[in-house]
């Protein structure tokens, strides 16, 4: 499987949208639009896999700059971020 980002979403893109307009370059395994938690709207980006490798180029090749609801797509190949430290103030510190 190949992770994609795909950013400059407009605000009523959907994960169906997504899945409609990149299904035909191959096998979308899963779609998921990063929301806010406290609003619940989306963030403007993305991220979708493909199944394979060549898929994904496929997709990149296609839609990167698409205009998709009056916004040029941006996609690309995801990178995994490590993830960050937690932020509980935990490390073995004196208290006073």
């Amino acid at each position: 499987m190949s992770k994609l980002y795909v950013g400059n979403l407009s605000y009523d893109v959907t994960e169906n949208d997504l899945n409609d307009l990149f299904s035909p370059k191959g096998e979308v395994v899963s779609v998921k639009i990063i929301s806010d938690h406290q609003s619940g709207r989306s963030k403007g980006f993305g991220f979708v896999e493909m199944s394979s490798k060549e898929e994904s180029e496929a997709v990149i090749s296609a839609f990167n700059g698409y205009d998709l609801k009056g916004r040029p797509l941006r996609v690309n190949e995801s990178i995994d971020k490590p993830r960050r430290k937690s932020r509980d103030g935990g490390g073995g510190g004196r208290r006073w």
